[in-house]
């Protein structure tokens, strides 16, 4: 396991965060996203999603649960948010296990999932600082170790 912390003044360090996110994903990565409500989880979701398919202002999923996105690299793109989720034996109904398969994943919310992690995962969590501004512990596992230094700043 490895760990990286950044400090992110406003919304647009959050969405570049993203975009250099975006460059280091592969097949079977899932990027779970921590923090309160308002943490800014789904402003790195978006970047993320800006980045790979161009969609500049994507919907958050938060009453679909999923939402997908076929990136231009032919990388299936799911972004989850479990909040409404209720019980961690729903995830089968929403496919992640499948998307991993193929491509990638971003999962707000993620202890609605229970005790499930990928192995190839990044742990994002997203706090407010005094500032107005965020601060993002990252937390590498699996083949994320090797790549967790191509997003610092």
């Amino acid at each position: 396991m490895s760990v990286l912390t950044l400090t992110l003044p406003d919304p647009e360090a959050n969405a570049r965060l993203g975009a250099r996110l975006a460059r280091l994903l592969q097949p079977g990565d899932a990027v779970l996203l921590e923090g309160g409500l308002g943490a800014g989880k789904t402003t790195l979701a978006r970047g993320v999603i800006e980045a790979l398919t161009g969609e500049k202002d994507a919907p958050s999923p938060t009453y679909t649960l999923v939402q997908p996105y076929e990136t231009d690299q032919g990388l299936m793109l799911l972004h989850a948010d479990l909040y409404r989720l209720e019980d961690p034996e729903e995830l089968d109904e929403l496919g992640i296990d499948e998307a991993l398969d193929h491509g990638a994943a971003l999962i707000e919310w993620p202890d609605r999932m229970g005790r499930w992690r990928p192995a190839d995962r990044l742990e994002i969590v997203l706090t407010e600082t005094e500032a107005g501004g965020r601060t993002a512990r990252l937390e590498a596992f699996g083949s994320w170790e090797t790549r967790l230094g191509g997003l610092a700043d």
